[in-house]
């Protein structure tokens, strides 16, 4: 593609170099604006510059990666309400044999959950239990926290929809979810133990320290201390409770002194029938001289076996009044509430199952190459119903802000490329990034690698992917896919490298410095010094696995 006028040259750059500055640097002190106001800022100046139409814009922007990514939130949304998330953070301490049994189990379920949910979900998600275990077994946090992050991003890599490049790729090259799994899979698997390798050989001697047992005191977290993402589960009451205060109050209008130790609730239930023996004389002292006026009163009336009060020549006027019978009463009340304890309990369960089940559909049916967006908007689509409640709360924790950023994002960087810039450089890039020979494949991933932390990985696959399966399939049509492919690869592991790499990271950072209890701070320095040797390790050596 030739170079377009001057004018329009440079006023596309301007509006490109915005964009860029504000998704990488959200809060820069001149324009703090945030990321989505960034990208939609970006390709509004595309079109005031005239450097793209308003129809050229619109029709840049991909329904389809939009769609993907929409669907998949949702379902992410219901797994979540499902306890997906909080079974995963079980597996960290299943029966765990010390800090480094536990960081590779961090590396593996982390990269398991971001083939299958994103990687940006389960960092968010996961951030908080993994600080949760370290703090409960008196463990540096920094290597758990980078294991998560870095697994993470090698993990999303084996899927189209671990990570938002690859919903582009997969979309735009066309390659089935079979496929891109197949070939990439290898190379996430390594990946992956070669990460955790590398974490173990670097922090061996800080996860061989002996926990002072003494100074830990061992204080257990609770559940309720680690604070969901957005995506929250349900919250659902599964027994209701007598409140004490109501029932020392209606004991009282009987003029009934209530029972020391009782609190009304309905575990207590059972210790108020063992000791009723024992509180029947002063429920006796404390009743007994409105009994004897009742008595007086109600002379006139005769009292049935079946505890009800009648005139002797009229219909049952009421039910006797008896402390006997007030407590069968109260311990009748436990074996109704009990009940629809279980019945809750079952309709939950059942409809996590239908969660699950939806879930595996949705996966068995992008294996079978069915179109991945209609097929992720039909199971998000098809929880909503089988929830059977207004679907706004869940909807609501959709990330929005996302899609216009993507919005954004595909108009800024079509008209970026309408300039001509990027076909330029290509051009001149081109003779030394073939990949049929090994020279061109480390120039074509050192060229991914720079740009991906420089530009963003979504960026980079935008500006980059068409080019590069174009020059692919001039060499043969297998290669066009593996092209592809190399892209996908290296543009997520180039996450990796600093801790602006990938969005994964700065979750990571931002969720561990925010958590209220074992608050932590993950240091652009601690990454990048167990990121840099460790992404150029794993990116060369799952190049050699692609297939």
């Amino acid at each position: 593609m030739a170079m377009a006028p001057t004018v329009k040259v440079v006023l596309g750059s301007i509006a490109f170099a915005i964009f860029w500055v504000l998704a990488v640097f959200p809060a820069v002190p001149f324009l703090p604006i945030g990321r989505t106001a960034g990208s939609l800022l970006g390709a509004m100046l595309m079109v005031i510059f005239q450097v793209i139409t308003p129809e050229q814009a619109y029709a840049a922007i991909d329904l389809p990666i939009l769609g993907l990514l929409f669907g998949t939130m949702v379902v992410s949304v219901y797994l979540e309400r499902a306890d997906m998330f909080k079974y995963l953070g079980k597996l960290l301490t299943w029966k765990s044999w010390g800090a480094k049994d536990l960081l590779c189990r961090i590396c593996l379920i982390s990269a398991i959950s971001s083939a299958l949910f994103t990687n940006d979900t389960s960092c968010v998600v996961l951030t908080e239990f993994v600080l949760k275990i370290a703090a409960q077994q008196n463990l540096p946090p920094h290597p758990f926290l980078l294991a998560l992050a870095s697994s993470a991003n090698i993990g999303s890599s084996a899927t189209p929809i671990g990570n938002p490049q690859n919903l582009v790729i997969a979309v735009q090259s066309k390659i089935s979810f079979g496929s891109f799994v197949v070939g990439i899979f290898p190379a996430m698997l390594v990946g992956v133990c070669l990460n955790a390798l590398f974490l173990l050989c670097m922090y061996w001697k800080l996860l061989s320290l002996q926990k002072d047992i003494e100074d830990a005191s061992m204080e257990v977290v609770p559940e309720e201390a680690v604070v969901s993402h957005r995506f929250s589960p349900a919250t659902l009451s599964h027994l209701t409770s007598l409140n004490s205060q109501d029932w020392n109050s209606t004991l009282e209008s009987m003029n009934i002194r209530s029972p020391p130790n009782i609190n009304g609730n309905t575990g207590h239930v059972e210790t108020l029938r063992n000791r009723r023996s024992s509180s029947d004389n002063e429920i006796h002292k404390a009743s007994s001289g409105e009994f004897e006026s009742a008595r007086n009163s109600n002379a006139s009336k005769e009292v049935t076996n079946d505890g009800f009060s009648r005139r002797r020549d009229g219909p049952v006027l009421s039910k006797r009044f008896s402390p006997v019978n007030a407590l069968t009463d109260a311990n009748s009340t436990p074996s109704l509430e009990e009940k629809a304890g279980v019945i809750t309990r079952w309709k939950r369960k059942l409809w996590k199952t239908c969660v699950y089940l939806v879930t595996i559909g949705m996966l068995i049916s992008l294996l079978m190459g069915l179109n991945m967006s209609w097929t992720a908007i039909t199971a998000a689509l098809a929880l909503a119903v089988l929830d059977f409640k207004d679907a706004r709360p869940s909807l609501e924790k959709v990330s929005y802000s996302l899609l216009l950023f993507f919005c954004g994002m595909f108009i800024t960087v079509d008209g970026f490329n309408k300039t001509g810039i990027p076909s330029t450089l290509w051009d001149f890039m081109e003779p030394y990034a073939q990949i049929d020979h090994v020279g061109g494949i480390a120039v074509l991933a050192a060229v991914i690698l720079v740009l991906s932390n420089v530009a963003s990985n979504v960026p980079t696959v935008l500006l980059l992917g068409g080019r590069v399966a174009a020059s692919a399939a001039a060499i043969s049509p297998a290669n066009e896919k593996k092209a592809w492919l190399m892209l996908a690869w290296v543009s997520t592991v180039a996450g990796n490298l600093s801790l602006l790499g990938s969005a994964a990271n700065l979750i990571v950072c931002e969720q561990a410095r925010r958590a209220p209890l074992f608050g932590y701070n993950l240091s652009f320095w601690n990454h990048l010094k167990f990121g840099f040797p460790s992404t150029l390790i794993v990116t060369a050596i799952g190049l050699a696995l692609i297939k």
